[in-house]
């Protein structure tokens, strides 16, 4: 008997990873004559499992039943689910913590003493920081806009914008996008006939859905690249293209997401294309990038931040030299670069020092 329910469970397992099974093939890998396999899913269909029989082929193929089978996970799909939990109940879905918490506690208290070991040894160790929280969207806007997109159905909702009174708008919705801790859905905005991207957080999803709609062709490769680009220039009232004199493969580690979309060029240029609340937070995100650059197209304003930048940053130079002993600055005749001289015991002057004030 205990063979057999040995059998059993690693038939199960098999057929849980959502493939067709012959016949023969799930008889090598349990060792068994074809007659006991049929005998085995036999059993597996009287205790509710809906395990279904594939055309063509004399296979098996586990189906969706209407109640939830016992799950069957190894050792690291185990310890996956544990953190995604985790994360889950901490995360900014509304009202899923405490389901989240009780599925937690459900799994772990099924875990081996090594799982569970590994799992709390996990938990006990991190910490999470380094990010504001994030507001707050209910799962269940969550799901009436996934239900809106998947059916390809029009969707009705009040938006408050933050530069704007409160409306209410009819879209084409295309896909929700998790974006840096929001929650984001890109759509065609039927009164303003182009493509909107609205903050989750900030619609209530009015019932019922409308009418079918056929799909649009996004304007961009796919909605990530789209939302990118949407988040780091067009939103903004302030806004830039910038030539970085590198190439984009070599400045792409420097750009952290949502803060600008890169357009490669040549191979010793790119265009960074980038956007911020005012011109002072543009001009320190383009000088982080850490790259000689040429202003393309930009405000007037970002010349001026650009200046007052340098100028700050060259005062707090002067003022760090004055308190170092032994420095003469000066401009060097040859490259006409900022210097500073060492003089040394016999009135020599000693080595150049490139980026001191004057």
């Amino acid at each position: 008997m205990l063979e057999t329910s040995g059998r059993l469970l690693k038939l199960l397992s098999l057929l849980q990873t959502h493939r067709d099974w012959s016949g023969a093939e799930l008889a090598e890998r349990l060792g068994v004559s074809r007659r006991t396999l049929r005998r085995d899913v036999e059993r597996l269909r009287a205790l509710g499992y809906p395990v279904n029989a594939t055309q063509g082929t004399a296979g098996y193929r586990l189906g969706a039943g209407t109640t939830l089978p016992p799950l069957l996970l190894d050792d690291d799909e185990a310890v996956a689910v544990v953190i995604g939990l985790r994360t889950a109940a901490g995360g900014s879905v509304a009202g899923i913590e405490g389901s989240s918490m009780r599925a937690l506690t459900k799994l772990e208290q099924m875990l081996p003493p090594r799982l569970r070991y590994r799992v709390n040894t996990l938990h006990t160790a991190t910490v999470r920081a380094g990010a504001a929280p994030a507001p707050k969207v209910s799962a269940d806007t969550l799901m009436a806009i996934a239900e809106a997109c998947r059916r390809r159905e029009r969707l009705r909702f009040d938006y408050a914008s933050p530069r704007r009174s409160r409306s209410t708008r009819l879209v084409e919705p295309h896909s929700l996008v998790s974006f840096d801790r929001h929650w984001y859905l890109v759509a065609w905005d039927t009164d303003r006939t182009d493509w909107r991207t609205f903050r989750v957080d900030r619609l209530t999803p009015r019932t019922p859905t409308g009418p079918r709609f056929t799909p649009r062709e996004l304007p961009d490769t796919d909605v990530a690249t789209y939302l990118a680009h949407q988040l780091s220039s067009r939103t903004w009232p302030f806004q830039a293209t910038i030539t970085l004199h590198e190439s984009a493969a070599a400045v792409t580690d420097r750009i952290w997401p949502g803060m600008g979309v890169i357009e490669p060029v040549d191979d010793d240029s790119c265009l960074l294309h980038l956007g911020a609340d005012n011109p002072r937070d543009l001009a320190w995100m383009i000088t982080s990038v850490d790259a000689d650059f040429t202003l393309t197209h930009a405000p007037p304003e970002l010349a001026d931040a650009l200046h007052a930048h340098a100028a700050r940053c060259l005062n707090a130079v002067r003022k760090a030299w004055a308190l170092l002993p032994r420095r003469r600055p000066g401009i060097s005749r040859r490259t006409g670069s900022i210097t500073a001289q060492y003089p040394d015991e016999v009135g020599n002057e000693g080595e150049q020092v490139r980026g001191a004030p004057e």
